[in-house]
């Protein structure tokens, strides 16, 4: 998990601005690659004792050997820190993939067939209005891949069925990320696929590299419509999008987490709720990570904190791309 993780924050950094270049849809501000990598290097980093992450996801353990406990550490780490879109649902696949895996120390056909079951299942429940042809369709694609070969093991736990899995999941991960293009019309229109879609492809193929102890597998990526242009920043010929993207952690009793996912949905759009941790707190709160596009970030914002005290609340324009690295405070527009 560690080496995959590690895996994954490399690759997705070096592809970032082929990735931002492609970004669209939901709106094309061209900082998908930057939010992935910013949530996938978060949880990369909660496994080497990161202090600026363990102060949110709490100490990673070094002597950790349960896979899904450290990946579920990721998973938290990843979800506290989560940007955008791309990187909120990423984070909620992290989690949602650990839960199965908890209490083993060995990766099997069968667990792992089961943790992207889990994953895509939960990443498409987080989003109020989930949409096809985003890296939702490449996580279930790359799950039904895996599930349909693991059948055909019959219980096999050795490391060639693993393989095969392994092996599978990316396949149709591709195959997932092509259609994209054909499933949306902004994409269509723009002659493209989707940029969190490949991002997604990437970071199973990291997983694959990993476990296998096999170089990542570049030629993935040939012939991706838009992917291999020279200067496709399709994206700075799109019109603005008005509004801002509004992302928190809060901790909420399951009445108001409710309560609040169905006033955002009146607001804005892009809505994405996802629970940080299995735990509730004394009084019965869990904590939340939240994402919402609106107009005007005013009444969402008032709207998060009439329900609770929100942590790590940010306000960010949709019309202008995110920097690659978090500012001060001071000049960003977010707010701590």
């Amino acid at each position: 998990m560690k080496r995959w993780l590690d895996k994954a924050e490399t690759s997705i950094g070096n592809h970032s601005d082929r990735i931002n270049a492609i970004n669209i849809f939901p709106v094309a501000d061209g900082d998908t690659g930057t939010n992935l990598y910013l949530t996938v290097r978060a949880a990369a980093r909660a496994l080497h004792g990161d202090p600026a992450i363990e102060e949110a996801a709490g100490p990673a353990d070094p002597g950790q050997t349960d896979v899904g406990a450290v990946l579920a550490h990721a998973g938290r780490a990843a979800m506290e820190q989560a940007r955008g879109n791309s990187g909120t649902l990423f984070s909620v696949f992290l989690c949602a993939a650990a839960e199965p895996l908890a209490g083993h120390t060995r990766l099997t056909s069968a667990l792992l067939a089961a943790a992207l079951n889990r994953a895509q299942i939960r990443a498409w429940s987080a989003l109020s209005d989930p949409v096809p042809g985003t890296m939702l369709s490449v996580m279930e694609a790359a799950a039904r891949a895996a599930a349909a070969v693991d059948a055909g093991h019959n219980g096999d736990d050795s490391n060639l069925a693993l393989a095969k899995t392994l092996d599978a999941a990316v396949r149709g991960a591709l195959e997932a990320v092509v259609s994209t293009e054909s499933q949306l019309a902004a994409l269509e229109a723009a002659h493209v696929v989707d940029a969190g879609g490949v991002g997604m492809l990437l970071i199973l193929d990291c997983l694959r590299s990993a476990v296998l102890g096999e170089g990542l597998q570049s030629e993935l990526l040939d012939g991706l419509h838009g992917y291999d242009v020279q200067d496709p920043h399709i994206h700075a010929s799109m019109p603005d999008d008005d509004g801002v993207e509004v992302m928190c952690t809060i901790s909420l009793s399951p009445l108001n987490a409710a309560t609040l996912r169905q006033r955002l949905d009146e607001l804005g759009d892009s809505v994405i709720m996802s629970q940080v941790g299995s735990a509730a707190d004394p009084d019965g709160n869990y904590r939340w990570r939240v994402h919402v596009h609106v107009p005007d970030a005013k009444p969402a914002v008032a709207l998060i904190r009439s329900l609770g005290h929100p942590s790590e609340l940010t306000v960010s324009e949709l019309a202008v791309a995110r920097d690659p690295e978090p500012a001060p405070a001071s000049s960003s527009g977010h707010e701590r």
